[in-house]
């Protein structure tokens, strides 16, 4: 390369580049460094030698043509751009905020310079330089999109690391927490374990006074037993040997005699202290054997009065019953016996045919029980006259009452409704299905409604269209039947003469006591021993003391038990009415004498009151109940004041009526006096 390549106007270049960035400091620069280079470009002429310049024994061709060996020194041309490379890095300012891009720049303007000079390889050096450039920018621009990312990822990062020392800090204290709370229970624990080692001490001592005591029993037994033995043998030996020893008597020491006639009197004083002791000790106590008869021949007797009296209601009824029936048929019995009269001979003829099955009409009369009492004592003739005359008492259709609000909701209804002469089985397949979805209901909802509102929403749900003739036919057949308990008690609780928390009771009660069998069936067999069984009822039934053996000798006379197990799963089975059998009904039976002997001693608690309120009452409850809890409590004061629990008020009623809406409702003892 020839020194004409290394001419001036790129440096001349350079400065036009550099003024046209308006930079005082560059011009000044360039202009010096044009002058600069202007003089050392005219000191050089010829050819210029290749770089590097340190080469040994190299031949160098120098002007003139003269050759010369030894090192190379290096080209102007480089020397010149170093030098003007150095003055460029130095003047910058490396304390600014922006140094590495001015350095940048620097270099970029020295290789521009490097590419203006170098005309040949001028097109790879600037492509090389523009990707460069795009390089950069592209690199600059994903630097400006990365900045924001660089300030949120520092502010994340001082809230995660104010995070990590927030959880250390909250774990510092849950561990110190926890290692007081392990401290504390290591405490507990020493003074467990010391409290433990003084009760085995006193344990220890207890038993060694124990075993001493009761070593003094056995000798002071034995003792007795001697003495007893001695005195025996003294008062049967006496008589006998009086006459034969007269003579060896005379003969004996005096002394001798006194000392065992001293010993035998201090025997006998011991002995008489000890008789008065047992009889001042004894003289109030019954025999055990007596005892036991008296108790049994009570429980006999109250037995008997009970059924006395359950016989004399159901007589007194069937009295008024039939004296109301008799001034109702006076005038059709007295026509009824002229016609006997005038036709005798027909009634000789029909006394001596064989007589009908009765029982069959059951079902058109309301029950077995129902014709057995219109049956019972009557002809065939006349028994003929009421069979017809309940016939005829049947119509076809019913008339609707009407929609007025004195009529029960699920009676509203209006013109004929067709009579569907139910049965007694259909009725009590109804009313165990509409307990069932009730007891659902009340179970879903903490607001029940009451028997007449969803009886009236279940015919309507079930029957549609003919709601209104199951409502009609359901309520007669309910009155033909109403010596069945479970129709029975359905009605009451339908009219509101019982609240229903009765039936509910009575359920709970039976399934508690099925509940507690099976538990106490270990075997899974379905059968308990006697003794088992009588362990299970004094479970279930706590408060129970001789009502217990009253419900054994029922399950075992209804199952024709041999004595030995007891099949309780077979005494929760019912005949074809659906009825309980002997033992759940003496459940039930037992379990509202408890209830009503329950309210007698509430009753007489309130002695003396005419008016009672809220607190007097929650008083007398917590007085003859004190382990009913504040729930129950709370629920009772509701029957009784006809309030839900948390709205009882400061009023006072009258004592009769509490204590009838108590009487009538699932209020009964839940812990012992």
């Amino acid at each position: 390369m020839s020194l004409k390549e290394l001419q001036l106007p790129p440096l001349l270049h350079y400065e036009s580049l550099s003024v046209s960035r308006g930079s005082q400091r560059h011009i000044t620069n360039g202009i010096s460094r044009s002058k600069f280079i202007k003089t050392n470009a005219g000191e050089t002429s010829g050819t210029l030698s290749s770089w590097p310049a340190e080469v040994t024994n190299q031949i160098v061709q120098k002007p003139g043509g003269i050759k010369h060996h030894g090192s190379l020194t290096k080209p102007r041309f480089l020397e010149q751009l170093e030098s003007h490379l150095k003055r460029e890095l130095e003047a910058l300012d490396t304390h600014g905020i922006k140094v590495q891009e001015l350095r940048l720049q620097v270099f970029q303007e020295v290789f521009g310079y490097l590419i203006e000079e170098f005309k040949t390889y001028k097109p790879i050096f600037s492509a090389i330089k523009n990707e460069y450039d795009v390089t950069l920018a592209h690199l600059r621009e994903q630097i400006r999109d990365l900045l924001p990312l660089r300030a949120k990822l520092v502010l994340v990062s001082e809230q995660c690391e104010k995070r990590i020392l927030d959880q250390r800090v909250q774990e510092r204290d849950e561990l110190r927490a926890l290692k007081r709370e392990c401290q504390r229970l290591h405490c507990v624990i020493e003074s467990m374990r010391g409290q433990q080692t003084a009760l085995q001490i006193q344990v220890d001592h207890l038993k060694e006074d124990l075993a001493t005591q009761y070593q003094l029993y056995r000798d002071e037994r034995d003792a007795r037993k001697l003495l007893i033995t001695r005195i025996s043998t003294m008062t049967s030996t006496q008589d006998t040997e009086h006459d034969d020893n007269n003579e060896e008597d005379e003969s004996e020491d005096p002394v001798v005699v006194k000392m065992a006639l001293q010993v035998c009197r201090e025997d006998l004083t011991k002995v008489q202290v000890e008789l008065n002791r047992l009889q001042a000790e004894y003289s109030d106590v019954v025999p055990r054997r007596d005892w036991d008869n008296l108790n049994h021949m009570h429980e006999e007797t109250l037995i008997k009065l009970e059924t006395l009296q359950t016989d004399f209601d159901q007589l007194k009824s069937e009295y008024d019953t039939l004296l109301e029936v008799h001034r109702q048929s006076a005038p059709a019995v007295l026509h009824s016996n002229q016609s006997v009269l005038q036709h005798g001979s027909d009634n000789k003829h029909i006394v001596t045919t064989p007589r009908p099955n009765w029982e069959q009409c059951s079902d058109i009369l309301g029950g077995s029980e129902r014709c057995k009492e219109l049956f019972e004592g009557q002809s065939s003739q006349k028994r003929l006259e009421i069979l017809l005359q309940q016939m005829n008492g049947q119509n076809e259709f019913f008339t609707g009452l009407g929609t007025s609000s004195d009529v029960p909701i699920y009676l509203q209804y209006e013109g004929k409704l067709k009579n569907l002469k139910l049965k007694k089985a259909d009725v009590v397949r109804v009313i165990k299905d509409i307990w069932r979805e009730k007891t659902s209901e009340n179970e879903k909802n903490d607001d029940s409604r009451d028997l007449q509102m969803f009886l009236h929403s279940y015919l309507v749900e079930h029957y549609k269209d003919k709601a209104g003739e199951w409502a009609y036919s359901l309520m007669e057949s309910i009155q033909n039947n109403l010596e069945d308990y479970l129709i029975c008690l359905f009605n009451d609780i339908l009219i509101g003469k019982v609240d229903e928390s009765i039936y509910h009771g009575q359920t709970q009660l039976l399934s508690h006591l099925l509940k507690v069998l099976i538990q106490s069936d270990t075997t899974q067999c379905g059968s308990l021993t006697v003794l088992e069984f009588s362990d299970a009822l004094k479970k279930a039934f706590p408060l129970k003391d001789q009502d217990i053996e009253e419900l054994l000798a029922v399950a075992q006379t209804e199952l024709k038990s041999n004595g030995v197990r007891i099949a309780y799963q077979t005494l929760y089975t019912e005949d074809t009415d659906g009825r309980h059998k002997e033992f759940l009904s003496l459940v039930k039976k037992q379990a509202t004498a408890e209830r009503l002997q329950y309210i007698s001693e509430l009753r007489m608690q309130l002695e003396g009151k005419r008016e009672v309120d809220a607190e007097h009452l929650r008083t007398a409850f917590k007085t003859i109940d004190p382990s009913l809890d504040s729930e129950t409590l709370d629920w009772n004061l509701g029957v009784a004041f006809q309030t839900k629990e948390g709205e009882l008020r400061a009023q006072a009623l009258n004592t009769e009526v509490v204590l009838q809406r108590l009487s009538v409702a699932n209020v009964k003892r839940a812990g012992p006096k």
